[in-house]
């Protein structure tokens, strides 16, 4: 397969065409390998736009709603950014682009380890790959300018939208009832606001989901 040709189709039918036009995002889509995030046997399908399995309950978010909600997350270079649920680290990578560095959450031991290795091969040093439940944010290097989720969400919890700066933005994937909606929050004065954005079908970040409620 060529994948050169692929990744360029991938942005000029999918990504550039839905109001995309963030040149370094741009720039990471038409140069990283995605194919080298995935398992062997869905290396074939990586530039199709929809989101592609990596095992265990895990996806690789579709081409365009990555593209279209980083750039709602306004990345500047001088940012610090968290990323939920890198599993094998290509949003990490796309992001990396953009800021000037990235803490890249991970709850699965061995999909960390793949993504730091991947990252790695790619001598991308501006990304660090750290284990933790994914619910919890990343405290530790809080307050980040930016946080994106990899994946789709039912709700944001409180412990991750108060890890975000004065005037940082936080984009995710909104799982409701049939209808997954994109939005964009933002802090300012230390007050959250949100708007929504496009509509997604995106899978759930495992941890996430929500508990069913019990019926007599």
């Amino acid at each position: 397969m060529d994948y050169a040709a692929a990744r360029y189709n991938m942005v000029e039918s999918q990504i550039r065409p839905n109001q995309v036009s963030h040149k370094n995002l741009l720039e990471a889509f038409g140069t990283l390998p995605r194919e080298d995030f995935l398992p062997t046997e869905f290396q074939g399908v990586a530039y199709v736009d929809n989101p592609v399995p990596l095992g265990e309950g895990r996806y690789l978010m579709a081409p365009m709603a990555m593209a279209r909600l980083m750039q709602e997350a306004e990345p500047s270079s001088s940012d610090l950014a968290l990323v939920i649920g890198c599993a094998t680290g290509y949003g990490a990578a796309v992001m990396s682009h953009m800021v000037s560095a990235v803490v890249a959450l991970e709850s699965d031991s061995g999909l960390a380890a793949e993504s730091a290795q991947t990252l790695t091969d790619l001598g991308i040093d501006t990304v660090a790959v750290v284990e933790g439940a994914l619910a919890g944010g990343y405290p530790d290097q809080a307050p980040y300018d930016v946080i994106y989720f990899d994946g789709a969400v039912p709700e944001v919890p409180e412990g991750i939208s108060s890890q975000l700066a004065e005037g940082g933005r936080l984009v995710c994937i909104l799982s409701g009832d049939g209808l997954d909606s994109a939005i964009v929050m933002s802090r300012h004065r230390g007050g959250l606001s949100s708007r929504t954005l496009f509509e997604s079908a995106t899978p759930i970040l495992p941890g996430f989901e929500r508990e069913k409620a019990f019926v007599f």
